[in-house]
């Protein structure tokens, strides 16, 4: 298990699932914020937490709120208290991650060269790999350097499927402002 897991065992307080189209989802939080969002099976799933299951905690229904009206296409921003548990390299490249409008892609390389270490792509590409807050951190924006759909833990199937989707979404409300 890797250190961010271990941080976000330690500090979970409560955790829900939501069902998505993608599959069900776990969501957990800490008393700072949404820790985690992971698909079932996907890797580095931390498995089974310690916490009390609370569908009823404000902000684990917030977060399914919204993770609801993404999937519906009406909303592809969330606007949630976030507790991002990882290195200071990590935290970094996930803040990097949430700046990427949806509907758009960054290559590893990008992401990078604007963290100001153009070398440090598969670093990079393994914070990426580690996010503990799958979709709302929109790791499925990154792709490789000549726009091809590389890795993604919740599967390259849900890559695809959350990039059409957020495509669509744009489209419509660019259409719907023009």
């Amino acid at each position: 298990m890797s250190l961010t897991f271990e941080s976000i065992q330690r500090a979970c307080t409560a955790q829900s699932r939501v069902d998505t189209p993608l599959g069900p989802m776990r969501l957990v939080r800490t008393a700072n914020g949404l820790a985690g969002a992971w698909f079932d099976g996907q890797k580095h799933h931390p498995g089974e937490l310690g916490a009390n299951e609370r569908p009823d905690d404000p902000l684990l229904r917030s977060a399914a709120t919204q993770l609801r009206r993404y999937f519906a296409g009406m909303d592809t921003n969330f606007d949630l208290p976030l507790d991002l548990l990882g290195t200071e390299f990590q935290r970094a490249v996930w803040a990097t991650l949430q700046r990427i409008p949806a509907g758009e892609t960054r290559a590893y390389g990008d992401i990078a060269r604007a963290l100001g270490s153009p070398q440090a792509v598969r670093a990079v590409g393994a914070a990426v790999g580690r996010n503990p807050i799958s979709l709302i951190v929109p790791c499925h924006r990154v792709v490789g350097r000549d726009g091809s759909l590389t890795g993604y833990a919740g599967g390259i199937e849900r890559k695809q499927a959350l990039l059409k989707l957020e495509h669509a979404a744009t489209s419509a409300r660019r259409r719907a402002t023009a």
